[in-house]
């Protein structure tokens, strides 16, 4: 199990990291203003109305890196700050949240496959660390064990998956959001320059969780293999 301990240790700090990194950068780029003026309510209303959708709202969401797009109820949910301020992070978040209505609305193919598995993956993150454990635990029962971990980790796998599916769904609504910052003309070439740095950041924090994943299957996979 010292692996497992090694990853875990490795993975908390560099998350740490890349999450303070992310905040640090949002925080000074919150007290940046665009030249438009624009809150990042209006920044997102203005951007699904130039790509020509008219049936999503804008709506506020309590608390903080809450932003996300719904496509359940086709609502794009603007953390509070991010809602009323009139900064690079709040035209940036806003701008990113709202590439995810434009991907929703253009029938773009990744987030249609992850959209697609999230039934999977909700049943994988409940039930893949208690079979895991319990084959871990009942290795005394041979064969029994094995099966119960191999269906485990085979779970485990499709969440490792679902992680790297993200990765590109991310980084598109990203490079969604910047192409209409700086098409829009809502902000000028260098604080389009400043959302590129935060959207990367923040794109960091899927990385290090993909890769967290994947170096927790080899480990299981190669802990299975062992015995």
């Amino acid at each position: 199990m010292s692996g497992y301990i090694i990853i875990g240790i490795v993975a908390t700090l560099v998350s740490t990291l890349v999450r303070n990194r992310m905040m640090s950068t949002m925080k000074k780029l919150s007290q940046v203003g665009t030249r438009s003026g624009l809150s990042g309510k209006e920044i997102a209303e203005k951007m699904l109305a130039d790509n020509g959708i008219h049936d999503v709202q804008v709506l506020p969401a309590k608390g903080m890196l809450t932003d996300h797009y719904n496509p359940g109820n086709r609502t794009v949910n603007l953390s509070e700050a991010v809602f009323h301020e009139r900064s690079v992070t709040a035209a940036a978040v806003a701008a990113h949240e709202v590439g995810h209505a434009v991907q929703h609305a253009t029938a773009y193919p990744m987030l249609q496959f992850r959209s697609g598995i999230v039934p999977i993956v909700s049943i994988s993150n409940r039930l893949s660390p208690l079979l895991i454990m319990g084959g871990l635990f009942l290795g005394a029962l041979g064969s029994i064990s094995q099966q119960i971990l191999l269906a485990g980790i085979g779970l485990f796998a499709v969440s490792t998956l679902f992680s790297f599916i993200t990765l590109p769904v991310e980084l598109d609504a990203s490079k969604r959001a910047l192409a209409w910052i700086e098409s829009s003309g809502v902000s000028s070439g260098e604080e389009k320059e400043l959302a590129e740095k935060g959207l990367r950041w923040a794109a960091m924090t899927y990385v290090v969780a993909a890769l967290t994943s994947l170096a927790y299957l080899l480990y299981y996979l190669q802990f299975l293999n062992r015995r």
